[in-house]
Parts: structure tokens; sequence; C-alpha cells
């Protein structure tokens, strides 16, 4: 097992708070940029509408493969150092993407701009290396909910500028975002903790290939058929990869991925809730817009423009932005499995108002604010556990590795919902669109899982605390090396104070 090098604690204001959160913000909304015009791609790449949704699959593959492994990196040689390199390779492939018509290109662009995901993980670890220990939980609950914002801001942002340019306008603004937050991370303070001991190459090959051979046919499923030959080859492959991958990892001294870890209470029922946490944004962000977009012909659709449509989801990532205060609030008085606990209970509650609430686009809103609170608190603790649970130096990867389960869980339930609309759906002026039906059974389905995520979250420990052996790998007291001077009087108190 490696062990961390020590030296002193950087000190962090709020500005460095504000910058982390942004750059997560700006990551996040990698994921949902294309959405409001991905109708339009296949005319426009000159490519079928099943190649076209590779534009959406490859960003959502990178950004569920890069995290832990960025993450293990940025334990081994600074997790600023690598969230710099995760945004600029998401500007190259922004650029990309915008440079050109040739469709493999562009989705090579779009699997480019997926490992901006990294930035989030990797900023809660660092927020943990820099930060007064009295601001730690909030600043991680703003850091973690920003998943959620940004993807929500991004839907009514993308359809305005499409509306208003060109489809490449989009990529070039992500990359101007993406160039704003290189020139602004470097006023954040490096972490001086790291860890000892070598990248483990061979798992991360390892995981990469499993993670693909799993993702791939649960976001092609529909298309290739769930029961096909190839998509059940695919399924097959992912578990003998991944079994033996997880082998390996147990039998190295210095593994990308911990396996061992599932040992730990604390860390397995986190990760486990966290396939929940993942699912719980997932459904309404793939069912509402579709039910404000259907005609009001159909008797049961909104009616409402794509951008109307995106404004109308704007609520969803406010409150989960504004939740974050409250969950600190909550988190410190009786522990972030309570705040998680709390959270899955009202996201259920939401989803559940929701089969109601379909019959004017008022009535949306009051689903999504009930939702943003309910998952910007669901979203917010499981950093929180972690972050008690896992030594300084094994942050990143603690972090990478639980972002990639919210993916699989997202991943999962994304698969689920459209073959549950797929199979409800009705016949309106001789196309399918999904039935009301259809949609009242998407957010029962969501709320059920809401459910199961509250069981395995009540095998939560109360407290996540360190071990003893890991609370000793790298206190804060030992760090006594003075840091870089280049960590020292960015956004906040000097180092070394």
């Amino acid at each position: 097992m490696s062990t961390a090098t020590h030296a002193s604690r950087p000190s962090a204001g709020a500005g460095a708070v504000l910058i982390l959160a942004f750059t997560g913000i700006v990551a996040s909304s990698m994921q949902t940029l294309l959405i409001p015009v991905i109708a339009d791609l296949p005319r426009l790449l000159d490519t079928s509408p099943g190649n076209a949704s590779w534009l959406i699959s490859s960003t959502l593959l990178t950004a569920s493969v890069a995290p832990p492994i960025m993450g293990r990196l940025g334990d081994l040689h600074g997790k600023r150092r690598m969230m710099l390199i995760s945004i600029a390779v998401m500007i190259a492939g922004a650029l990309l993407s915008a440079s050109t018509t040739n469709f493999a290109l562009v989705v090579v662009g779009r699997a480019l701009q997926g490992v901006a995901m990294s930035a989030i993980p990797l900023a809660i670890g660092l927020m943990k290396d820099v930060l007064p220990r009295n601001r730690l939980d909030s600043a991680a609950a703003v850091m973690s909910t920003s998943m959620g914002v940004g993807s929500s801001l991004a839907l009514p942002a993308a359809a305005l500028v499409a509306q208003q340019s060109s489809w490449q306008v989009l990529f070039y603004g992500a990359a101007v975002l993406g160039v704003l937050c290189v020139l602004l991370l470097p006023m954040v303070p490096e972490t001086q903790v790291r860890a000892r001991g070598t990248f483990d190459i061979p798992g991360a090959l390892g995981l990469v290939a499993g993670l693909t051979l799993l993702l791939l046919p649960l976001s092609k499923g529909s298309e290739w058929g769930w029961t096909s030959v190839r998509t059940m080859m695919f399924f097959g492959a992912a578990v003998v990869v991944l079994a033996l991958w997880a082998g390996l990892e147990g039998k190295l001294t210095s593994p990308l991925v911990d396996v061992r870890s599932f040992r730990r209470p604390v860390l397995l029922f986190t990760h486990l809730a966290t396939m929940m946490v993942g699912a719980s944004y997932l459904v309404v962000a793939l069912v509402l817009p579709q039910l404000l977009q259907l005609p009001g012909a159909t008797g049961y659709g909104l009616g409402q423009s794509m951008v109307a449509a995106g404004l109308l989801m704007v609520p969803l990532g406010l409150t989960m932005l504004l939740t974050a205060p409250l969950h600190a609030r909550l988190s410190a008085r009786y522990g972030p499995k309570a705040a998680l606990l709390l959270g899955l209970s009202i996201t259920a509650a939401g989803y559940g108002a929701a089969v109601g609430l379909v019959a004017a686009p008022w009535q949306t809103v009051i689903v999504t604010v009930v939702l943003g609170v309910g998952i910007g608190l669901a979203y917010a603790s499981p950093p929180a556990l972690l972050l008690g649970a896992v030594a300084p130096h094994e942050t990143g990867a603690a972090n990478g590795l639980n972002t990639l389960m919210r993916s699989v869980g997202a991943a999962v339930c994304s698969a689920l919902v459209s073959v549950v609309l797929a199979s409800k759906s009705r016949d309106y002026r001789g196309s399918p669109v999904p039935s009301l039906e259809g949609f009242r059974t998407a957010y029962l389905i969501a709320a059920a899982l809401m459910g199961v995520g509250f069981v395995l979250a009540l095998f939560l420990p109360k407290q996540g605390k360190l071990p003893h052996h890991l609370a000793t790998a790298a206190p804060d007291g030992a760090r006594k090396r003075r840091p870089s001077p280049e960590s020292a009087g960015r956004c906040g108190a000097p180092a070394g104070r």
C-alpha cells in the first residue's frame, strides 16, 4: 500500500472554492452540451441517428473511466496539476469538434471533452488538503453539486446558442470557458500531500477495457437489442475482464484502485448508495425535457420550445447549488449519513409527487425544486463520507472511484428508463413518442431506486472514522516542511501560517 509524503498545509480562501466550483460546472456541462441539438446532428454531420448518439455516449464513457485514473495520478503528482491537464484535454477536444464536420473526428473530440469530469473528484480531494477544516464540508458540498448544476445550466444555454448561431459555436464557447479555468486554477494552492508508489498501468488498462465493455452495451443496448448476441457478448466480456482486473488489483502494493478497501462498510455502502444517487439526477434530466417538449396535441405533452424546456430545468440546478449550505449544517450536526438519508427520502418524495404533477409547466417547477433539494443533499453526502474515511493522500483515487460509481448508476438507470419509455410508447402522427404511462413509470422506478439507496445507506456506520493506520499516514500535524513558494498567497491566507 502506498504511503504519503508530508508537507505543510497551504491555506486557501473563498476565492479558491469559487474557482474550483466554476471549474466543476464547466466540466459537467460537457455532458449535456449537445442534447439540445442532437436531433439535428445526423443531418449536419451526414450520419444516421444511431451513429449520432455516439456524440453523447463517447463523452459519458470517458467521463466514467477517466476520474479514477486521474484521481490516482493526482494523489501521486498533484491534484491541481491533474485538474489543469484534464481541462486542457477538454479544450483540445472542444477545438477539434468545432473545427471539423468529419463525424469520426467530432466523436473523438467529444470523448476528449469527457475527461474534464475528472476535475470534480480531484477538486474535492484538493479541498481537503488546502481548506480549513471548518469550511471543508460546505465547500465539498458545493463542489459535488456542481455536477448537477453544470448539466442543468448547460441545457438552456446550449439551446439559446444553437438557436442563434451554428452548433460549432457551442464547442468554441466550451473551449473559451476551459481556457478561463486554466487561467484561474493556478490561483488555487497546490496540495503538498503526495502518495508514494508507482502508477498502475496494467490496472488502468484493465479498468478502461472492463468499463468500456460494460458501459458501451448499456448506452447502445436499445439500438443493438438487449438480448442480441452482440450485447450479451459485451456484458459477458465485461464480467470476465473486471473480475480479472479486481483479482490483479487485490495483489498489488500500489494499485490503481484498492479493492480491499471495499471490506470497510463505510466505503462499500457509500459507493453502492452513490450508484442510486447517480440515478437520481439522470431520470429527471431524461424524462422531464421530453414531457415539456411534446406537443399539446398528444393530450399530455406541455408544448414548450427547446429553450423554454431548458429554462424550466434551471430551478433544478440552482436549488442543488443553494442546498450546499444546508448540507453543511446538517452534516456538522447529525453527520453526512443523516444528510444522505434525508436527501434520498426527499428525492423519492419528489418523484412520487411528479407522477401527479404533469398537467402544467408550473407544476414541473415544483417537482424540480423538490428534487433539487433532495438530489443536492444526496450528491453532497458521499464526498463528505469519503473525506472522513480515507487518508489525505488517497482522496483523489477514492473520489474518482466514487464518481465512477455514480456514472455506472446513471448509465444503468438510463438504459432502464430508455427501455421503459420505448416499451410504453404510442403513435403520434406516424412516429412513436413516449406515453404518459411511460413517464409515470419512469418516475416510480426512480422513487424505488431511491428506496434501495436509502436501505443501503442505513448500513453506513454512524460516523465514517478514519482507521488509525490511515489517520497516521498523513496527519496535518506531521507536515513540517514549508510549502513551495507557488502555493503561498493564492486565493486566501499565505501558506505556512
